[in-house]
């Protein structure tokens, strides 16, 4: 059941063919539960299987219920701990752990809704799906993407969960602020190669290691949804905070105590500066050489958001040449649903083993027990919303959420 922490693997269903995946019966289970496991066994049992197909199986009688396939589960429930109930009270739920693009076509067939997380949805794909399919709902923020105006032509509604990750994507940004002021990572690493210095002196010798109050957290996007819950917490904690925006938006302090500064002047006064911008033409390589350049040796770079914003050859110069005092990076790359992995061959792997001060960690921000659980129940209310007949919180005609 939910939460288990076991499992039997004779719970996993497959479908003898990928146009059919099985439903279970069993009577020791209610309509709306099922049995998870660990996506890693069902990984192994889709890799064995002759048919590589599998389906987590919802028993929810179907009634007058819409039919919603969810595509990649496993980026969401890859610990089995979610609970689905709100999606099967509000749609009948096949599930999929992983979907190849190949797969797709033949997995929506006869569906009226399909869910999936960050996962690529080209125009060619979407114009491709039966007159059925009549909602995409995404089970995350961004919806870059799904191709709308594929959606446009196909009269496919869309819609997305605009917040759920904010409380955690907030904790985490404070969290890497806090383990760099004291060097956390730097005796972990110590005493990963069986360095046990700082244990026998009982001090951290030049590590890095201060108190937070009153140091200068800037936030380049600083107004958004995640950047207002970052700057709530760092004020709390006795922070200064800044932040620069778009060239027009207007500088000085705000009500809630942030100050809107230049992108330069964030740079020049910051002990840590994070970007907070989505991905875009305009924002790759945002956090440049000349960024690093006008940053004061002893501040740290954090990035959360996506991997190019930060230039990936001027943070490891930036880093070797001291320009800065260390890095906690979260995200690599371009990709999504799951990113792709750092390559074996990254330099950023080389100044994580040359410097005690960089931070490098998976892409975690955002997988809180408690945000996943959040995205699940909030896709289930758009489906309950889309069942009653109401507006969906994308407007197709210009792509624009609606506030």
């Amino acid at each position: 059941h939910f939460g288990s922490s076991h499992f039997d693997a004779s719970h996993w269903i497959q479908a003898p063919c990928r146009e059919q995946p099985l439903r279970e019966h069993s009577p020791k289970h209610s309509p709306g539960m099922f049995r998870a496991g660990s996506a890693r066994l069902l990984q192994r049992v889709v890799r064995t299987s002759p048919c590589p197909a599998a389906a987590r199986s919802f028993g929810a009688a179907s009634g007058s219920k819409l039919k919603c396939v969810m595509l990649n589960a496993a980026r969401l429930d890859f610990d089995g701990r979610i609970n689905w109930d709100k999606v099967t009270n509000a749609a009948e739920l096949t599930s999929y752990d992983i979907s190849a693009t190949s797969e797709i076509r033949a997995r929506v067939e006869g569906a009226d809704i399909v869910m999936n997380k960050e996962f690529p949805l080209p125009g060619d794909l979407i114009r491709s799906f039966p007159p059925s399919v009549k909602l995409i709902a995404e089970a995350g923020t961004g919806y870059n993407n799904i191709d709308i105006e594929a959606c446009r032509e196909k009269g496919i509604a869309l819609c997305n969960v605009p917040e759920y990750t904010t409380e955690a994507m907030g904790d985490y940004a404070i969290t890497l602020v806090l383990a760099l002021s004291c060097s956390l990572g730097a005796q972990m690493k110590a005493l990963a190669r069986g360095d046990r210095t700082y244990m026998q002196q009982c001090h951290l010798g030049q590590l890095p290691h201060f108190e937070i109050r009153d140091k200068t957290f800037g936030i380049i996007g600083g107004l958004g949804y995640i950047a207002q819950n970052i700057t709530k917490k760092a004020l709390a904690l006795g922070m200064k905070v800044i932040a620069s925006d778009l060239p027009t938006t207007p500088l000085g302090m705000r009500d809630n105590g942030v100050e809107v500064v230049t992108v330069d002047d964030l740079y020049a006064r910051s002990d840590f500066v994070i970007p907070m911008v989505p991905l875009s033409a305009k924002t790759k390589g945002l956090v440049n050489a000349a960024a690093f350049d006008k940053m004061k040796p002893t501040a740290f770079i954090i990035n959360t958001a996506r991997g190019p914003i930060v230039d990936q050859d001027a943070i490891v110069d930036a880093l070797r040449k001291k320009k800065i005092a260390g890095a906690a990076l979260d995200v690599f790359g371009e990709g999504s649903a799951p990113p792709p992995p750092l390559p074996e061959d990254s330099p950023l792997y080389d100044v994580f083993k040359e410097f005690d001060n960089v931070i490098l960690t998976p892409h975690i921000g955002w997988q809180r027990m408690e945000a996943r659980q959040r995205v699940v129940d909030t896709v289930a209310e758009n489906i309950a919303k889309y069942a009653r007949g109401d507006a969906m919180n994308i407007n197709m005609e210009t792509g624009l959420p609606i506030r």
